[in-house]
């Protein structure tokens, strides 16, 4: 059969136009639905975890029983918050990634100096090999930086200080938090995603890359996932949990905040090969503040994602509510 040279045209300029969309059809999950329509941890007693109990990070974590066979659990590390707007970080535990059962003190609390008084906050888990990386958010009630701790099993923790400091970095003027590792090696390093504020005071996304998850590099001169005014992500974008890596992408669900600091979820895909380059978008959110306990908490109108497992056929997405709660959507997986 033969083409003539512009219908020939005209398709591989339509060809092309598919291939950019592509990416919104290979994401690895479908339309994410509320696994619970209520909370699945809540503030309780009138200690450490009185005020709130939000922003997780969860992991499935695979080990060995007293018989040597093979166990799997999912485990939760959450923001848990006192009247006195002092964070810890909590332990919760699950079978069915949906019911938890806490731990009753903290795994990680306040002591070092760039922590007390504020807190520790937000964790993102990242495991290689053997070892388990947890980013999270010191704040000492003057300056939250990003900072670094390890653990064998995910209850004793040893700080590794603080890996990208407040006011650094190529555009970055403010503070550091929200550190999501790539769950690979990409081009013999290791790639994070976090949060920086820029010199018109919103919040947008940088990446780095670091030779041993210890020392981090900056990988780009201006934000690597910038704000977009008019849109749910005009005033804050912000990295959700560790991405997702697929054959065609990197898929990164972040968070996103409008100028009325409403909290939604979006998602992005960066190369495969080049963690610093963005192949696609959501326009529209993902996933949005509906319920009650979503609409109104210490902070109102926040769904903030920041845990995901993918188990079996489901991804689990965990968010923080309203900057009191946890909840739990679920998504059947491709």
């Amino acid at each position: 059969m033969h083409i003539k040279p512009k219908l020939l045209m005209v398709l591989l300029l339509l060809a092309g136009s598919f291939a950019f969309a592509a990416p919104v059809t290979d994401l690895p999950f479908l339309a994410w639905k509320r696994a619970s329509p209520e909370p699945i941890l809540s503030p309780q007693g009138a200690a450490w975890e009185s005020a709130g109990t939000f922003n997780p990070a969860v992991t499935f974590f695979r080990a060995k029983d007293a018989k040597k066979q093979d166990v799997g659990k999912f485990v939760m590390l959450y923001r848990a918050q006192d009247t006195a707007g002092t964070s810890h970080l909590g332990y919760a535990e699950s079978t069915d990634g949906i019911h938890f059962t806490r731990r009753p003190q903290p795994v990680l609390s306040p002591e070092a100096d760039y922590e007390k008084d504020g807190g520790v906050e937000d964790p993102r888990l990242q495991n290689f090999g053997d070892i388990y990386y947890l980013t999270y958010t010191g704040y000492n009630k003057q300056d939250a930086q990003l900072c670094l701790a390890t653990s064998h099993d995910l209850i004793h923790w040893e700080r590794q200080g603080v890996i990208l400091p407040a006011y650094q970095g190529n555009w970055n003027k403010g503070w550091t938090k929200s550190g999501a590792i790539v769950p690979e090696k990409i081009d013999g390093k290791y790639w994070m995603y976090w949060l920086g504020t820029a010199a018109d005071k919103t919040d947008q996304m940088g990446l780095s890359y670091s030779n041993d998850v210890h020392h981090w590099t900056e990988a780009t001169e201006t934000p690597v996932l910038p704000r977009r005014p008019g849109k749910f992500d005009s005033r804050v974008v912000e990295p959700g949990p560790p991405p997702i890596l697929t054959p065609r992408g990197i898929v990164l669900i972040y968070n996103g905040a409008d100028d009325q600091l409403v909290y939604r979820a979006g998602v992005a895909v960066f190369d495969r090969r080049d963690p610093r380059k963005l192949i696609w978008r959501s326009n529209e959110p993902i996933f949005a503040p509906e319920q009650e306990w979503e609409k109104v908490g210490q902070v109102p109108n926040v769904v903030f994602v920041e845990g995901l497992v993918h188990k079996d056929d489901r991804y689990f997405f965990y968010y923080g509510a309203a900057d009191k709660y946890v909840g739990v959507a679920q998504a059947p997986a491709k």
